[in-house]
């Protein structure tokens, strides 16, 4: 073959080769935006159909019956795939329900029958700051700056709107009992994320959905039922816009979102896929707003901007800490 030929087919060669490498990327850029877009608008918009679901169906029973549909349609499909879970992975799948599922989204799903979903999304959107208060103890190294210091005092004083003046001008009894139900499902959240970074469930995100899902749902109804939410209740008193509601949650919020988000956490940094927390209030505020009739008042909005500030205060605080060794070297 002459040096022309060669030269010819090196060409075509490496015409092909950029062909290939833009395909894949193109292919999983798709991917990240799918699973970007289900973080962070199908999660901001669970909360308005968690206000619906438990506006017929006991708070607990919802949350429970959610999850144990889902997790089983993700057990299944794990199953399918030849998937086995271990004994270590069941038993920090019970600690993760725990504190996912039971305490979070139980507290969440209970407090959404007196505090407005927009304003629930503020009070859970506080979740990194217990995240980064509770990774610095556990390592026992209080590394602060500026923006972190800033970020945190913010987000205090946010939570006091929050759980005071905003309290009170919602005016529904238990209001104020609700938001504070709600920070502590907050923080047991962040407390599952410190622990399953540790849990030996990672690496299989489809697994860590389908168990954790599970054990929480059977925490969650066992503990409703307990709570005597089957006293009075049947199928037939619930309202068509809470099946539907419900039936919203188990697809999108706890199969589609759930899976989204743990996929993204096996590529990406915590950090990067954190931003959801600051993206979801604004969602689930502007959707209360315009479809489910809550105000959009000037405390609601404060509130608003100094949560979703102290988050970003907070996140760009971590990074630069992570940064510093890297620039000194």
């Amino acid at each position: 073959m002459s040096n022309t030929s060669q030269a010819a087919v090196q060409v075509v060669e490496k015409r092909a080769d950029r062909v290939a490498t833009q395909v894949v990327p193109a292919s999983r850029r798709l991917h990240v935006i799918l699973a970007f877009f289900a973080i962070y608008v199908i999660w901001g918009s669970t909360y308005l159909a968690i206000r619906y679901a438990v506006a017929t169906i006991p708070p607990l029973y919802t949350a429970g019956i959610r999850h144990l549909v889902a997790g089983s349609i993700l057990l299944a499909w794990a199953l399918a795939k030849g998937m086995r879970p271990t004994a270590a992975q069941i038993r920090a799948s019970v600690v993760i329900g725990f504190f996912f599922f039971l305490v979070g989204h139980g507290s969440l799903h209970w407090a959404e029958r007196v505090v407005p979903s927009g304003l629930a999304s503020l009070a859970i959107a506080i979740e990194p700051i217990f995240v980064f208060l509770l990774a610095s103890a556990a390592a026992r190294t209080w590394r602060l700056n500026g923006l972190l210091v800033a970020g945190i005092l913010l987000g205090l004083v946010g939570v006091g709107v929050l759980v005071g003046g905003v309290a009170r001008e919602v005016g529904a009894p238990g209001s104020t009992l609700g938001t504070v139900a709600l920070l502590v499902g907050a923080f047991s959240w962040a407390v599952g994320i410190i622990y399953s970074r540790r849990s030996k469930l990672s690496g299989n995100p489809l697994l860590l959905s389908a168990l954790s899902l599970l054990s929480g749902a059977v925490m969650l109804l066992l503990v409703g039922t307990i709570a005597g939410e089957a006293k009075g209740f049947s199928f037939g008193q619930v309202s068509s816009k809470s099946w539907f509601a419900l039936a919203y949650l188990i697809v999108f919020g706890s199969v589609v979102a759930f899976t989204a988000y743990n996929w993204l956490l096996e590529r990406y940094s915590p950090t990067l896929v954190a931003t959801h927390t600051y993206v979801n209030p604004v969602v689930a505020v502007m959707l209360g707003w315009a479809y489910g009739g809550e105000a959009l008042t000037t405390k609601v909005v404060l509130a608003a901007v100094m949560v979703i500030g102290a988050v970003v205060l907070v996140d760009r605080g971590t990074n630069k800490l992570k940064t510093r060794p890297a620039d000194r070297s």
